[in-house]
């Protein structure tokens, strides 16, 4: 019996549970929603069974009240198959006027959005999940707690493991649940197939539109190539156009939203902050893939190719810090975007709280040197931010591939080990 490994989501589920009459659970295919949900369950429906499938359908068509009977929470999993289900769960919990009755989970946008008739607004709250992050699945101590730092509380000097070859095996490995079970070659393959699910079946089923395989690796690739930075759509239609694929715009734009619907394209939105200069802001999202090991499938990189060109292995170690900000900013009930703006200030993530406070993160792959530059850059930023329109920064870190401890700078900067972080 495999053992079920903390996810940060679980909290956020159970207190959602609390305060609505169902919640959606969203996320990528294998991140581990239906494990995390049949933990609080109390009785499930997996629309995918086969055994049950087609009757499953016709009854969410003819007779929806029939499978959403059972004891409560009731789960039900991969709602997207009937979303006819969607404006039942709406209206029954309407009807019970009880909170916490259902837990939907979904791998995907539903394909036909007009057999939903209501947003389930005030009835059923959305929350995200996505891969594990290093902490959840143990390969980072977890000892500089981001909740700790927001409450102002100085970084500890803490120790963790500070192999170059073991991050960039994390990198290729990815936190999908099942590889973390796994180890070598065996748990790298697990993003390799995930690659090879979406783009031969997964990226024509999510809307029944039929595309080529071969364009969708092909985006894969290039959104890989342009991850960690601003790149835009049409260069990365231009990068494919280039290397052989003939595209066009519309076409190009529905692969796009496709890899959107599965969750595997997930970008970071830009902060708009109260500057003291007039410095224009630019809005262009940062490009990240949901997960970096689904970057070096596409690219064919294994760690030894990564550790061979660090270049790459920064950008796709951004991808790997991002995942994991994400996941904790979640369980911290605040969000992730960057900052950019056009006299050269910039700042890889802003981790911003529902209260308002936030804090300023620089991420660099390692080195004495790029850590200082680091440091520079989110000085620099927190001094044009304007303090009587907004509060000051609650820190600034630069996070780091290696380093093996965390501790703060003369400066007031911490250094953090991205395997010393936790939530």
């Amino acid at each position: 019996m495999k053992t079920y490994l903390k996810r940060v989501c679980d909290d956020i589920l159970s207190w959602r549970l609390q305060t609505k009459g169902a919640v959606l659970v969203e996320g990528p295919k294998w991140c581990g929603k239906t494990s995390t949900a049949e933990r609080v369950a109390r009785s499930v429906l997996y629309m995918q069974d086969p055994r049950t499938r087609d009757q499953n359908r016709r009854l969410a068509q003819i007779a929806p009240d029939q499978l959403l009977k059972g004891a409560t929470p009731r789960l039900i999993d991969e709602w997207q198959e009937a979303p006819s289900l969607w404006d039942a769960v709406r209206f029954e919990v309407d009807q019970r006027d009880e909170l916490g009755q259902f837990i939907l989970t979904g791998s995907s946008t539903p394909p036909n959005l007009d057999e939903v008739e209501h947003t389930g607004t005030g009835r059923i709250a959305r929350m995200k999940m996505r891969t594990m992050s290093l902490m959840e699945s143990l390969d980072s101590t977890g000892e500089v707690s981001l909740g700790s730092l927001f409450a102002g509380n100085p970084v500890p000097v803490a120790s963790c493991d500070d192999g170059l070859e073991e991050l960039a095996f994390l990198m290729c490995r990815g936190g999908w649940p099942k590889a973390a079970e796994l180890e070598g070659r065996v748990a790298l393959q697990q993003a390799i197939d995930y690659v090879d699910a979406i783009t031969e079946v997964d990226v024509s089923k999510v809307d029944g539109v039929k595309r080529s395989p071969h364009v969708a690796r092909a985006l894969l690739r290039s959104y890989a190539r342009m991850a960690a930075s601003q790149g835009s759509l049409a260069s990365m239609r231009a990068d494919l156009v280039e290397a052989g694929t003939e595209i066009g715009e519309s076409s190009f734009l529905e692969y796009v939203e496709a890899l959107r619907k599965l969750f595997v394209i997930e970008d970071l939105q830009a902060w708009n902050p109260n500057l003291r200069s007039k410095a224009a802001i630019r809005t262009t999202p940062t490009r990240h893939l949901v997960d970096p090991s689904i970057a070096t499938a596409a690219l064919g990189a294994t760690p030894a190719a990564l550790i061979a060109d660090l270049n790459t292995m920064g950008l796709v170690f951004e991808t790997l810090c991002i995942r994991d900000l994400r996941s904790y900013a979640d369980g911290l009930d605040g969000e992730v975007l960057h900052f950019r703006d056009k006299s050269g200030r910039e700042c890889d993530a802003v981790v911003r709280l529902r209260d308002g406070r936030y804090g300023l993160v620089e991420i660099k792959l390692g080195g004495e040197d790029l850590v200082s530059e680091g440091a520079e850059s989110l000085k620099s930023l927190a001094s044009a931010i304007d303090t009587t329109k907004m509060p000051a920064p609650s820190f600034l870190m630069v996070l780091t591939g290696t380093g093996g401890f965390s501790y703060p700078r003369e400066d007031g900067v911490h250094v953090v080990p991205i395997r010393a972080l936790g939530v």
